[in-house]
């Protein structure tokens, strides 16, 4: 019996690329469930055959019943199979923690609803649902355009080296710049709610073992951590603590997308050229290799340092040439700012990333990171803060004060990208159009004046016309302008929205230690642990607060460097476009007879 799929999402197919145009809640029949990559090969029951993704289609049972409320997708269902015993109940428990951290799809929402300042339900937390849409608040245009999920969503493929190396992408779908898409994102949303409701039995929710219970118990209590090969060293500058910088900085240039195939010519994708300037040896890699690397990142040091999630995934238009101009400017951006971190530019993972020789070495690397037992709250055991131990009481107004101000600038970020995008469809649409009808109907006057046959208005009239075109000048000027100062501020402030969303997850971290260790006394009472075991917790939550005042200054120095270059890039811009109307203006006045 022929199997068949319900289609859970929206997909349209890519022209000239073997895929299947399919609709939501459409049944097809899966002919090969398995093609490779992500992808299955479906009939509609038109007869039309074609690719259609994975994980947009959930296996119908048998009976051909369908199973809306508990079934699974192809992808979901092969990566259940190979999951273990102990990994579903330590999935179980962290989704449980993970739906009191996203309340309401907010990473700041048990932040800001937390009257007592108790972080114990954050201690088990793990990786967010799948999908950029279950972590954005809908209530914001921009999070339409720009989806940028807060944690890590999961690895790009469950396979072996041998999927790995089978090129894919991602299917997973992203509004045009500054593009109204209303029902964009409602299905946005729909679909993450509708994996959001099932990630307990979908997703690794244990991504990261250091973050759950077992992993800060781990570090806290450890009577002896171990000594890792890799040390990152804190010290105690100008401005407090301050993570050790690198001698010499470089920067990584992404450029020179191409287009590739795979699967006989069935698959395209875009690959991307880096060249770090340090060495000037380039790589390639694709989209899914970017994800992998954002993955480790984040698995290792996401606990102590905010990672910014990736652009967004996109499976329409993905090779349309402004979709890749934009997809690799932000890709740049990215890059650029982990290149600029003196943690993350000097680990082995990142480096590997930039500087490979070969395939075989590529792999050994990717092996070598996966396998890494350094992550989570682990990272902190290869911290060492040169600087003295600190009190609870003030570790924790430090981590109080940090909480307090980066919820405060993320509110204040939101606001001015709200307000951003309205102004920028004012320019683009209605402004614009003003201009235009004063323009038009200045010489539409014109005209009127000139079918007077009257002699003496000849140089009015000219003049008159001549407005009106250079208020048809204006309307363009006005609607390329954004383009010029405008996109810059709007793309600083969203790759900050993603830091920021990144710090409710760290600090839950810290206030969850601290919580553990305002609860030793009664351990030490009743003799569970040693007043040692308790000095060991204060000493090693001190080097989290330490880490966490490094990552601070870091971020306000980077802050305040940014926000200075792009708003003086927006004012500088916005005088050259004033002057470049008011000499139009002036020239149009020139032209009036004086009388």
């Amino acid at each position: 019996m022929a199997t068949k799929a319900r289609v859970m999402y929206d997909f349209a197919a890519e022209p000239g690329n073997n895929e299947l145009t399919v609709n939501e809640g459409e049944i097809i029949t899966i002919t090969n469930p398995d093609v490779g990559g992500g992808w299955l090969e479906g009939r509609n029951s038109k007869g039309e055959r074609g690719l259609v993704p994975t994980d947009y289609v959930e296996i119908l049972p048998s009976d051909g019943k369908d199973p809306f409320s508990c079934g699974n997708s192809v992808a979901d269902q092969a990566f259940l199979d190979s999951l273990s015993a102990s990994a579903a109940q330590a999935n179980s428990s962290a989704a449980n923690s993970n739906n009191q951290v996203s309340s309401g799809n907010d990473p700041w929402s048990a932040w800001s609803s937390s009257k007592s300042g108790n972080w114990d339900s954050t201690d088990g937390w793990g990786a967010k649902p799948e999908g950029a849409a279950a972590q954005r608040n809908t209530s914001n245009n921009w999070d339409t355009a720009f989806g940028h999920p807060q944690a890590y969503q999961g690895p790009a493929t469950a396979g072996d080296d041998d999927d790995w190396d089978e090129d894919w992408d991602d299917p997973k779908a992203a509004a045009p710049y500054f593009k109204d898409s209303e029902a964009a994102e409602a299905g946005a949303a729909q679909r993450g709610n509708s994996r959001a409701g099932s990630s307990s039995m979908k997703l690794p929710l244990n991504k990261f073992p250091g973050f759950a219970k077992p992993g800060m118990e781990q570090y806290l209590l450890a009577k002896q951590l171990a000594k890792p090969k890799e040390k990152i060293p804190i010290i105690v500058g100008d401005y407090g603590p301050m993570w050790v910088y690198p001698t010499s900085t470089f920067d990584c240039v992404v450029a020179d997308p191409r287009k590739g195939s795979k699967m006989y010519g069935l698959k395209s994708y875009i690959e991307y050229q880096l060249t770090p300037t340090n060495t000037n040896r380039s790589v390639n890699h694709r989209y899914k290799h970017f994800d992998w690397l954002y993955e480790r990142l984040l698995v290792k040091f996401g606990s102590a340092i905010p990672i910014p999630s990736l652009p967004d995934k996109q499976v329409t238009g993905r090779f349309e040439e402004e979709f890749i101009k934009m997809r690799m400017e932000r890709l740049q951006a990215w890059v650029t700012r982990m290149c600029r971190h003196p943690v993350i530019s000097e680990s082995e993972v990142f480096q590997q990333f930039l500087n490979f020789r070969d395939e075989k070495e590529w792999k050994t690397g990717k092996r070598k990171a996966e396998k890494d037992e350094l992550v989570g709250v682990m990272i902190f055991s290869t911290m060492e803060p040169e600087a003295p131990d600190l009190d609870l009481l003030e570790i924790e107004q430090k981590c109080d004060a940090v909480g307090k101000f980066t919820k405060a600038m993320d509110d204040g970020v939101k606001e001015l990208l709200t307000v951003g995008q309205e102004h920028w469809k004012r320019c683009t649409g209605p402004l614009p159009k003003e201009y235009q009808k004063i323009g038009k109907a200045l010489q539409s006057l014109a005209t009127v004046f000139s079918s007077s046959g009257y002699q003496g208005e000849t140089d009015l009239n000219a003049a008159i016309t001549e407005a009106g075109k250079t208020y048809e000048e204006i309307a363009g000027l006005v609607a390329e302008q954004p383009k010029k100062d405008l996109h810059f501020l709007m793309e600083c402030n969203h790759e900050y929205k993603g830091f920021l969303g990144c710090f409710p997850d760290i600090i839950g971290a810290h206030k969850a230690a601290i919580e553990k260790v305002k609860e030793s006394d009664k351990l030490v009472a009743t003799s569970k642990i040693t007043p040692q075991d308790k000095q060991n917790m204060v000493k090693r939550v001190g080097t989290m607060s330490y880490a966490l005042q490094a990552e601070m200054n870091h971020f306000h120095s980077n802050r305040i460097y940014d926000y200075n270059s792009v708003i003086r890039l927006y004012l500088e811009q916005q005088v050259q476009f004033y002057e470049t109307i008011a000499e139009k203006l002036r020239q149009a006045l020139g032209r009036f007879p004086v009388m």
